[in-house]
């Protein structure tokens, strides 16, 4: 009676087994995830797939433009960082093709709740602005500046402590330029003159 018991679950487990595996010949699409971690401008792309094999990377804007593109050969997952520092606000298409075929994932890349202790002025001088932070506790807080083309012309980090303000010159500037000013926290104040 044990033997014949052994060998009903032996059969049965093969009986399954084969059914797992003949059962299922379509083949495994890849995983794909695209991640935005919480005041960071780092999106991070992560694939994983079952085969080895090449992928292809494009990122495009709002208006369908590529701005940026990248091939790995033999691969069969990965985590890419993309910085998008550098990139306007919006939304973004980030597009994974692979043996499996294409895959698409929508992101928006927009400004974290804005700063409530920050302030950045026009100064009367030409080219000049005043950026102040009231009432800090060991902040780091990051000022950057901007051309009217969104080229980066000034980027700079400053530990504060209280209460801080600087007075920025911008020289030979035609045309409009933007502050945009960060803290540890991931808030934003961005302004345009």
């Amino acid at each position: 009676m044990i033997m014949k018991t052994k060998s009903i679950y032996l059969v049965a487990v093969l009986l399954l087994s084969a059914v797992a595996t003949f059962g299922n010949d379509e083949p495994k699409k890849a995983g794909v995830a695209v991640l935005h971690g919480k005041g960071t401008e780092v999106f991070k792309v992560i694939y994983q797939n079952e085969t080895t094999g090449k992928v292809k990377i494009n990122v495009y804007n709002v208006k369908s433009e590529l701005v940026y593109s990248e091939s790995i050969n033999n691969t069969d997952g990965f985590i890419l960082p993309l910085n998008f520092s550098q990139m306007s606000f919006g939304e973004y298409t980030v597009e994974l093709t692979d043996a499996n075929g294409k895959q698409v994932e929508k992101i928006v890349y927009q400004p974290a709740a804005p700063v409530e202790n920050i302030r950045i002025a026009k100064l009367s001088s030409e080219g000049k602005f005043i950026v102040s932070v009231v009432k800090t506790s060991g902040e780091k807080v990051t000022v950057r500046i901007f051309d009217n083309a969104n080229n980066l012309l000034h980027n700079e980090v400053k530990s504060v402590s209280g209460d801080f303000a600087q007075v920025y010159t911008v020289k030979n500037l035609s045309g409009a330029c933007t502050f945009e000013v960060t803290d540890n926290e991931g808030r934003v104040k961005t302004v345009k003159f």
